[in-house]
């Protein structure tokens, strides 16, 4: 009796562990209206997600931050929220039912997720700007400090933000999709929080990925030079 309940609890405590996991990628949430134009996508990593809703040409909102998956649900803490930054610091904890490639969520509201992708490729993970080539020409490491720009990317999707979570600032956000090949990284925007007019250009910056360094160059979209330097977080 007691090999069987030891058992079965030893097949629940690897299946919650394996679980927590499963958002790495990217997801759509699926329209609850066949009119609407509104998408919303969000990108996970292990342990940390951003949502951003938009409509084509139209910026509309994003939140995110650090999350984890128990037999609670999905518990999200928010680390930013531009359109309530009153809610930073909060934790939400959502209903969750994953059934192959879709998920649903339910807390005032129920939305099911659709998997765009599976987030396994080189720059799938959250990544936050480390150091940067100045106007002296020289890369300088930046401090780390509450204010910070990360970048989350799944396998085929990208999202940046400037947020500071202890003053609950927002400063801007930018996202869509992107490629990696042959060491070019283009992306192309689909949002832009700063200037609608924006929205389907794209760029590209010489790429170097070296496990949790990411070093990319080229030039800004006013033609100024950029040269970067991302660490993943962990």
């Amino acid at each position: 009796m007691k090999t069987t309940i030891f058992a079965s609890f030893f097949i629940l405590t690897m299946a919650i562990q394996s679980f927590a996991g499963t958002l790495r990628g990217a997801w759509e949430m699926q329209p609850e209206s066949s009119v609407s134009n509104e998408r919303a996508v969000m990108i996970a990593s292990e342990n940390y997600l951003s949502i951003a809703i938009f409509e084509k040409n139209t910026y509309i909102r994003t939140y995110g931050g650090t999350y984890e998956i128990n037999d609670a649900g999905l518990i999200l803490t928010l680390e930013f929220n531009d359109k309530n930054p009153e809610s930073v610091g909060t934790k939400i904890t959502y209903k969750f039912r994953r059934k192959d490639n879709e998920f649903m969520i339910e807390n005032q509201a129920k939305t099911t997720w659709k998997r765009i992708d599976e987030g396994k490729d080189a720059l799938s993970g959250n990544w936050r700007i480390s150091a940067r080539v100045g106007q002296d020409g020289q890369m300088t490491e930046m401090k780390r400090t509450a204010r910070k720009t990360l970048k989350i990317c799944s396998g085929t999707r990208f999202q940046w933000f400037a947020i500071n979570p202890e003053t609950k600032e927002f400063f801007g956000t930018g996202g869509g999709s992107y490629t990696l090949k042959d060491g070019k990284y283009t992306e192309t925007l689909e949002f832009f929080s700063r200037d609608n007019s924006r929205v389907g250009a794209s760029l590209t910056f010489d790429a170097k990925v070296e496990g949790d360094k990411w070093q990319h160059s080229g030039k800004s979209s006013k033609g100024d030079p950029v040269n970067e330097i991302w660490g993943k977080e962990k």
